[in-house]
């Protein structure tokens, strides 16, 4: 797609995980360092995907520049941290399906790209995870040490595509990045029964 001057590109930075199971939760929990620590320009819509899987479709179908944060098992030593470009995305996420939302978001890439809507570019920065079973696990060590080199990764890829972000001010506290599962669980139930 070609984008004139006035017409800005939609960019999405997306962290997808489960941060139920230690470091399956490091694509959610960079997703919201990054906001806390920086602002955007409007174009750049940051959102913790979580584990929605195919309701993100037609967000990454209006999306043109797409950057994944997720815990990916490339079978590497744990804390490594790999950066995967465009139609490479896909084949990564499945490497070894480690859970629920890698399916689930593999399946995203796919549908987008058959239905000729696929970001024009997409950067995958992984982390090799440590620890995926334990229930209520935090982040590991290793993982946890890759988050700054994450988000930097991040932000040097949103530089280079024209969108810089600015450094937010001390106790300038952002609203928090609500999963929107969350939200849209309660707006599609609409009125309570009893309620009409």
């Amino acid at each position: 797609m070609h984008h004139s001057e006035s017409e800005k590109e939609a960019v999405l930075v997306l962290g997808i995980g489960n941060i139920l199971w230690a470091d399956e939760g490091f694509g959610v929990r960079a997703v919201e360092a990054l906001h806390q620590a920086y602002e955007f320009p409007a174009e750049v819509k940051l959102m913790d995907g979580g584990t929605q899987g195919l309701y993100l479709l037609p967000l990454v179908q209006d999306t043109d520049i797409l950057v994944i944060f997720d815990a990916i098992d490339y079978g590497l030593p744990a804390g490594t941290l790999k950066l995967v470009n465009d139609h490479d995305v896909p084949s990564y996420l499945g490497v070894k399906k480690m859970s629920l939302h890698q399916t689930g978001f593999q399946e995203v890439l796919a549908l987008s790209a058959i239905t000729g809507r696929y970001p024009a570019k997409v950067r995958l920065i992984g982390v090799q995870p440590l620890d995926l079973d334990t229930y209520g696990g935090s982040l590991t060590e290793p993982v946890r040490n890759q988050m700054e080199s994450s988000i930097g990764a991040a932000i040097h890829f949103l530089v280079e595509q024209g969108y810089p972000p600015r450094r937010r001010i001390r106790g300038c506290v952002p609203e928090p990045l609500c999963p929107s599962s969350v939200n849209l669980a309660h707006y599609e139930a609409g009125i309570p029964v009893g309620g009409r």
